[in-house]
């Protein structure tokens, strides 16, 4: 029997620089060298993905990096052709490390003859080989349990809350942690315990799908620094028209941290047009020029968290330990420090 010394890391083309980044940190938790497995994911003439692994994973405890972001079909087709890969090359085992789940915001029916197309991405998930998931902020939490898998949904709260800590460490007491909707407040008021401030909420009402009819606050915000708390920013139209309302309710400054920066059409624009003052994303989805050029989005690394869910998973250890800022905080040593 072969034993599995270290685990191995595999990327596809989603997110390249994240898997790197977690290669890293996890070669300075090891104090050994720890790098991506050699392999190619390319694809025919016709769009079909092809996969060639050129190292040996008989054996090993295999750990697939692939966000299923734009192009949301093209990268879950490469999650899994990987992973049928490596489960005929007798991989022991194979958990995809999943930084932002496509998909995610069809988790129910929200009207006759719809899918659950979550669901189905989690047969096919399982269907693959693969025999874990470790991925972050799960747009609906009962998604867990579509799979028929282990499924370890690590948070961007206890993040955001040394970030917040760090960037407002002077003014704390004006703070308030927004929830963009009301479905949201579960997500807001788990930031504003770790912080330690008040919540309020932005009453949101659709006519149809993509218009807002109208926004109201509940809550006290006059005075205050806002900060929205969201896990998807897609064309960010909600976030900015959100940004409004606060302002126009009297508050004196808004700030908004999201996990999974989608940021597609025209939503650069109108954050970097807004009255934001600053959009924090994670890099869970690789950010492209636009964002990484525009003057008032600001990008959290997720590696040091992603690098020590791997190391737990892989000695079977807790991951859910990485729900603690205190547990945070020396893996983030350096980057919040005084």
């Amino acid at each position: 029997m072969i034993d599995r010394a270290e685990p191995k890391l595999i990327a596809g083309n989603s997110n390249n620089p994240l898997a790197k980044a977690i290669a890293r940190r996890m070669s300075l938790h090891r104090g050994m060298s720890v790098s991506l497995v050699d392999a190619r994911v390319e694809r025919f003439n016709d769009g079909e993905v092809f996969v060639e692994v050129f190292e040996n994973v008989r054996g090993e405890d295999m750990f697939i990096i692939q966000s299923t972001s734009k192009p949301a079909n093209d990268h879950l087709m490469e999650l899994l052709i990987i992973a049928d890969a490596l489960k005929r090359s007798s991989a022991a085992r194979i958990t995809a490390v999943i930084p932002y789940f496509g998909y995610a915001r069809q988790d129910r029916r929200t009207k006759a003859r719809t899918p659950i197309s979550a669901k189905l991405v989690a047969n096919m998930i399982t269907q693959a080989g693969i025999e874990r998931v470790l991925t972050l902020d799960l747009h609906a939490a009962q998604i867990q349990g579509f799979f028929d898998i282990p499924v370890d949904n690590l948070y961007a709260a206890p993040v955001f809350a040394l970030d917040v800590k760090h960037h407002f460490r002077d003014r704390l007491s004006d703070l308030v942690i927004i929830s963009p909707d009301v479905g949201g407040v579960t997500r807001a008021r788990e930031l504003a315990k770790r912080v330690g401030c008040t919540l309020a909420i932005v009453d949101k009402r659709r006519e149809k799908p993509g218009e807002i009819a109208e926004m109201t606050v509940i809550g006290e915000v006059q005075g205050k620094i806002c900060i929205i708390v969201d896990d998807i920013c897609d064309t960010a139209g909600t976030l900015c028209k959100a940004a409004e309302v606060l302002v126009a309710a009297g508050a004196t400054e808004v700030h908004s941290y999201i996990t999974h920066g989608v940021m597609s059409g025209p939503a650069v624009e109108r954050v970097t047009s807004s009255v934001m003052k600053t959009l924090v994303v994670t890099d869970s989805i690789a950010p492209t020029e636009a964002v990484k050029a525009a003057p008032n989005i600001r990008i959290v690394p997720t590696a040091p968290m992603f690098a020590q869910g791997i190391l737990n998973t892989w000695k079977g250890t807790s991951v859910s330990s990485l729900f603690d800022t205190e547990t945070l905080m020396p893996i983030y040593e350096g980057l919040y420090s005084e």
